[in-house]
């Protein structure tokens, strides 16, 4: 599991990118990239990782699924995502 900081820091960073969504979107409409340079760096959405919704592992992250391989392996072999079952051939 990822350290708590790294988790907390991460969801800091999706506040403020949440939060200067609309400001960023205005200065970039009008080209005012100084403008841009002072808002916080943390409110870039470029600085966003994809974390696992479980542990917070950032590698080995399915999209699709919002976890890690390795909660993902865990889950599916409990039954616990619907719709996806061992293969066997």
């Amino acid at each position: 599991m990822a350290r708590k900081a790294l988790i907390a820091k991460q969801k800091r960073r999706e506040r403020l990118v949440e939060q200067y969504a609309k400001k960023r979107a205005e200065l970039k409409a009008n080209g005012d990239y100084e403008g841009l340079q002072k808002l916080p760096r943390n409110s870039s959405p470029s600085r966003l990782n994809n974390r696992c919704n479980v542990t917070g592992r950032v590698r080995g992250y399915y999209r699709k699924f919002g976890m890690s391989r390795l909660v993902f392996r865990e889950m599916a072999l409990q039954g616990k995502i619907p719709g996806v079952i061992k293969s066997s051939w």
